[in-house]
C-alpha cells in the first residue's frame, strides 16, 4: 500500500458528515488505488459517536481505508493534512435564510482556519461545505496567510450539479447530455445557473430553449431555492447530496476535470469577471493534471446575466463587510 492521503473531516460527527466518511473511505474521491487516513473531527460531546463511526468503518473493510482518528482538537486532527472537508457548523432549518448562519458558524471557521495555517502539510487542499460556504471560505482563509488562497474553495458543485439535473429534464435528455454548465456567484438563492454557456449532446442549450419566461420564472429558482424546498419538505437540510457533491468536487479538484469541460467551484476571485479579489465566488473552472484549478476566462455575459451575477456578487460583498464588522476575519 503506497502511503495514504490525511483527509480531515471536520464535522464529522453530523449527518453530512457521516455519509462523507464512507465514501471517501471506500475510495469515491480519489480512486480505489489511493489509500486514505480518515480524521473525524467534531465538538468534545460527539466523541463517542465518532467512535462508534470508526467502529463502523472499519467494519466495512475498505481496502483503500487505512486509519481512522478521532478527536476535538483542530490543530491535532489538522496535522499533516492534504485534504481538509469543512463541512462543521449549524445547519439551516425551516425559516432560516443562508446570511442567518453568519454570526453562528463564521467564527468556528475563523478557528480552523487559524489551525490549519499552523499545522496542515504545506500543499493542503481546504473545500468548505459548511454554510454560508462562500463567506465561511474567505473567513478560514484569512487565518491562514501562510496557506495561497487558491487551496480554500467553497462547494458549488451542489447548485452546479442541481442546474444540470433541471436542464437535462427540461430537454429530456440524460445528465451527461449536459456539459459546460456554470454556477456564478454565492452559494444562496441569488446564485446564477448559466444556460447560455451550457451546451446539450454538444450544442448550445439557449438555441434549444429559448424561453425568457422559463428561465427567469423556472428554472432559476428552482437551482436557486433547491436547497430551501428540500428543508421544506424533509425538515433537514441536504445530506447525501451535500456528500456527493463534496465528495465529487474534491475529485475534480484532485484528479482533474473531464477533458473538454469544466465544473463550478467557489474560489478567490482575484479579480476575474469583475469579482472583487478578496471574495470567494463561484466561477466555471477547470482542473489540470497537477490538481491546479484555474477559471474560465473570455466567456461574454448579456445584460440579464450580467446584472444577475452583479446582484450575487453584491450579496456576498454585504456578507464579507459583515463578519469584517464582526471582527472575523484574519490578518491576510
Amino acid at each position: 500500500m503506497t502511503h495514504p492521503t490525511i483527509v480531515a473531516i471536520a464535522g464529522a460527527a453530523g449527518k453530512v458528515g457521516y455519509n462523507l466518511a464512507f465514501r471517501v473511505a471506500q475510495g469515491d474521491m480519489l480512486g480505489p488505488d489511493a489509500p486514505v487516513e480518515l480524521r473525524l473531527l467534531d465538538l468534545p460531546d460527539t466523541l463517542g459517536e465518532l467512535e462508534g463511526r470508526a467502529m463502523e468503518l472499519h467494519d466495512c473493510a475498505f481496502p483503500t481505508l487505512a486509519h481512522v482518528e478521532i478527536g476535538a482538537d483542530p490543530r491535532t486532527m489538522f496535522n499533516g493534512v492534504t485534504i481538509a472537508l469543512l463541512v462543521a457548523g449549524k445547519p439551516r432549518k425551516p425559516g432560516a435564510s443562508r446570511s442567518d448562519l453568519i454570526g453562528t458558524n463564521g467564527a468556528l471557521f475563523a478557528e480552523h482556519g487559524r489551525s490549519l495555517g499552523e499545522v496542515a502539510a504545506s500543499d493542503v487542499k481546504v473545500l468548505v461545505t459548511g454554510n454560508p460556504a462562500n463567506t465561511n471560505c474567505a473567513i478560514a482563509a484569512s487565518h491562514a496567510p501562510d496557506i495561497p488562497r487558491t487551496r480554500f474553495a467553497a462547494l458549488t458543485r451542489l447548485d452546479h450539479d442541481r442546474a444540470k439535473h433541471r436542464l437535462a429534464k427540461k430537454l429530456k435528455v440524460g445528465v451527461a447530455a449536459v456539459t459546460h454548465m456554470s454556477v456564478w456567484g454565492n452559494h444562496s438563492s441569488t446564485l446564477y445557473p448559466d444556460v447560455f454557456h451550457a451546451l446539450v449532446d454538444g450544442r448550445s442549450a439557449w438555441d434549444r430553449i429559448g424561453d425568457l419566461d422559463w428561465l427567469v420564472n423556472k428554472y432559476i429558482p428552482a437551482v436557486a431555492e433547491r436547497g430551501a424546498t428540500i428543508i421544506a419538505k424533509r425538515g433537514t437540510s441536504s445530506v447525501a447530496s451535500a456528500a456527493n457533491a463534496t465528495v465529487a468536487a474534491m475529485h475534480d479538484w484532485c484528479l482533474g476535470t473531464p477533458p473538454g469541460d469544466w465544473v463550478s467551484m467557489g474560489v478567490a476571485s482575484e479579480g476575474a469577471y469583475g469579482v472583487p479579489d478578496h471574495l470567494c465566488s463561484s466561477f466555471p473552472v477547470t482542473v489540470d493534471a497537477t490538481g491546479e484549478y484555474h477559471i474560465v476566462t473570455g466567456l461574454e455575459h448579456n445584460d440579464f446575466a450580467q446584472a444577475r451575477i452583479h446582484m450575487s456578487v453584491a450579496e456576498m460583498a454585504a456578507e464579507y463587510a459583515a463578519v469584517a464588522a464582526m471582527g472575523l476575519l484574519g490578518p491576510r
